[in-house]
């Protein structure tokens, strides 16, 4: 997890490559330990928000599956997407209640 500051506001990342051959249980890894840390950030450090990064391809194929983005607004999961290959970040994603 990496700590950062973004226009002013505190952030950590949780990066996640997706590289096994199951997404939904790379989903499942992600989202699992995406809750916990925040959970826990929320008590160490409340104003600081957690943001899953996830690379390019897995959000343009299986983060555009319905399932997958009912579950992210629902849990309200931010996402910065990278390139991996550019080492860019190519979109931030914030989700509101």
């Amino acid at each position: 997890m990496l700590e950062a500051e973004r226009n002013g506001e505190k952030i950590a990342v949780e990066i996640k490559s997706f590289l096994n051959a199951s997404a939904i249980t790379d989903f499942y890894a992600a989202l699992g330990q995406f809750l916990s840390y925040r959970l826990a950030l929320s008590t160490i450090e409340p104003n600081r928000s957690l943001y899953l990064a996830i690379p390019i391809d897995a959000f343009d194929t299986f983060f555009q599956m319905e399932f997958t983005q009912i579950a992210i607004k629902q849990y309200q999961v931010p996402l910065i997407i990278y390139d991996p290959v550019k080492e860019v970040i190519t979109q931030w994603i914030k989700i509101n209640s």
